[in-house]
């Protein structure tokens, strides 16, 4: 990862006529592989060049407590989290005081109040080790007592911080006391370490909002001996070595990215070279390399079964591909082949500039292009797609043999929760275009509609969908009024409280179950009044302020918004709640939903020089159903 630089990127002229940055300066310097050197040695030039590029990014506060020198992990964390949207501003913990900062707490990181915490420990922070002279019984006391030492912290930030939390788990020791038998024995070290990462792990997945960095498995990949310098240690208390820093922080800002709603989506595949061996337009189906009859064809097969293993996960697959889709489908049928088509939620085979069809898949299937993967063999089509579409990641995959190892390392696709409804996403999407296919049958849109023979069901949040719901917060962007994020505890603390209402909603038609859609989040307040020469005081009324109201955008249009109003009245009045106030707070992608509380019937009570807007809707006596389309709740 920290030998390799971007040595494709050029200073070039768009075709617009506008100069480039340098491309160190640029945001592809900051994806895997990257040139750890450079961004050391550059990183103040390219974090200020970052800054400058016009993105609007999202803020957070990070605390790291370290049990080791954490200021250049902070200094390479914050550029790998600018690359992915996210503006960080950091609190770190004094040299080795993790422990008394989780457990106790600072006036400065109480006052901080941070959205996560990573706890950066080591194997450099074991404090005892079994020694030889140890029985069985005190091995295992001194592995229990270690990791309630951790525990204990762990508790200690959630219960006073209420925040994720990411924890380093060890890597392994820079030697083996009892050599291979370190492993096994009872004493061996090793074995110590093996020990504690597996009850960390135990706790990572018994516990919400808590993510395990696997520091273990980087350490390996990257190599312990290059890992690992005792110099560095001892002169400066870093736990690894300078060019490893980035690598590691790189490695943590996935898992940040992920818990923040900004992981990617979907792959955008070329095919000839890139998913088999060959050109099928002139070799023939035949001819193509798949399948485990050579080398090169045995390669191009465990990629295809590494991308279909992607697509469990809920990773899209889509071919964006200079072929006549005839040749097309035929090399997707081949018999040696591990993909088929109805793999893919959407197959652009023709001959139109490929960041046109990148573009136009973004379109069909409903996401952002920055969303999107685009993955090709030929460098000339990376760069007009990189070129040509902001945001887009491209990564240079090198060799067939390497194409694995790149998009895995690129963290792209960083699983921090896993739900059934990310399991059926790629079928999801693939009835959602079977219904375009059905709409364009209709000369009238309420037929259609009706044709779908929809169903939902919309209430509380339940403790099984909080993963969903959390998700969900943190990935919809162009249909969320106030684009507000939830952790899974911040979930389950609204759905326990008496005085928030919360729906969530799901939709089911004729093609199939298209999950949880819709989202609201309300809090009761008194309403205020003014009268003339007195403040403003409670009038005695209770109204409903909605922090957060979403959905998802593969089911806009289909009266879902609708169902969800009528549901939010309903709960309301149950209450003895007559007013609502909505918000909506304008970015850079939710323009789409800026006049969506006057479709809904509220009424634009205040704006203020940025946009932001406040609206209220007076519940009338007797309110008509919106919703025209859509069974609700049987």
């Amino acid at each position: 990862m920290d030998n390799t630089s971007n040595k494709e990127l050029t200073n070039t002229t768009q075709s617009t006529g506008t100069t480039k940055a340098p491309a160190e300066f640029t945001a592809a310097v900051l994806q895997y592989p990257f040139d750890s050197d450079l961004l050391l040695k550059k990183s103040k030039k390219i974090r200020r060049a970052l800054l400058a590029d016009g993105t609007v990014r999202l803020k957070k506060k990070i605390a790291v407590l370290g049990g080791s020198t954490t200021h250049d992990i902070v200094r390479m964390m914050d550029l790998f989290l600018l690359g992915h949207g996210i503006e960080a501003q950091f609190y770190e913990s004094e040299y080795a005081q993790y422990y008394e900062d989780a457990v106790f707490g600072s006036e400065e990181l109480d006052r901080f109040q941070p959205d996560l915490v990573f706890i950066h420990t080591t194997f450099r922070n074991l404090r005892e080790l079994p020694a030889a002279t140890m029985s069985a019984e005190e091995v295992k006391a001194l592995e229990d007592s270690t990791f309630a030492h951790f525990e204990a912290a762990w508790d200690g930030v959630r219960g006073r911080l209420h925040c994720p939390v990411i924890q380093n788990n060890f890597d392994l020791p820079p030697y083996r006391l009892f050599g291979n038998s370190d492993a096994s024995d009872i004493h061996g070290t090793v074995r110590f370490v093996n020990a504690l990462n597996a009850r960390f792990a135990d706790y990572a997945a018994a516990h919400d909002s808590f993510y395990l960095h696997d520091l273990n498995y980087l350490s390996a990949c990257y190599g312990l001996d290059a890992w690992q310098d005792e110099a560095f240690w001892s002169m400066y208390k870093y736990a690894m070595t300078l060019r490893a820093i980035p690598t590691m922080s790189f490695s943590v800002a996935n898992i940040i990215k992920s818990i923040f709603g900004k992981n990617k989506k979907a792959l955008v595949l070329d095919l000839d070279n890139t998913l088999w061996g060959g050109i099928v337009g002139d070799d023939g189906p035949d001819g193509l390399e798949i399948g485990e009859e050579t080398a090169q064809g045995e390669t191009f097969r465990a990629f295809q079964a590494y991308l279909k293993r992607q697509k469990e996960i809920g990773v899209l697959l889509a071919v964006d591909s200079k072929n006549d889709e005839e040749n097309a489908l035929a090399g997707l049928n081949h018999p040696a082949g591990v993909l088929r088509p109805d793999d893919f939620v959407e197959i652009k085979a023709n001959w139109e500039p490929k960041h046109q069809n990148f573009l136009q898949i973004a379109q069909d299937i409903g996401i952002l292009p920055e969303s999107m993967v685009f993955v090709d063999d030929n460098p000339a089509e990376r760069a007009i797609v990189r070129d040509g579409i902001e945001g887009t990641a491209v990564p240079e995959i090198g060799r067939p043999e390497e194409y694995i190892r790149v998009l895995d390392r690129s963290g792209f696709f960083e699983v921090t929760s896993f739900t059934a409804d990310d399991a059926k996403r790629a079928e999801m999407y693939r009835e959602n275009a079977q219904r375009r296919s059905l709409e364009a049958t209709f000369a009238d849109y309420g037929d259609y509609l009706r044709s779908l023979d929809m169903k939902a069901e919309i209430g509380a949040f339940k403790e099984l969908f909080y993963p969903r719901i959390t998700q969900l917060t943190n990935k919809s962007n162009q249909f969320n009024l106030t684009t507000k994020r939830y952790t899974e505890e911040e979930i389950r603390a609204a759905a326990e409280d008496p005085d928030t209402i919360t729906l969530c909603g799901r939709l089911e038609d004729r093609f199939g179950d298209n999950g949880i859609v819709s989202l609201i989040v309300g809090s009761k307040a008194m309403v205020l009044e003014e009268k003339p020469g007195e403040k403003e005081r409670p009038n005695g009324q209770v109204a409903l302020l909605i922090d957060l109201w979403l959905m998802s955008c593969r089911v806009l249009k289909r009266d879902m918004e609708f169902a969800m109003m009528d549901e939010l009245v309903k709960s309301c009045m149950a209450q003895n709640i007559r007013m609502i106030f909505g918000y909506y707070y304008p970015t850079a992608k939710n323009g789409m939903v800026r006049d969506f509380y006057a479709r809904m019937g509220f009424t634009k009570i205040a704006e203020d020089e940025k946009g932001n807007t406040t609206w209220k809707f007076e519940i009338p006596a007797g309110y008509e159903h919106q919703n025209r389309y859509i069974r609700v709740n049987g």
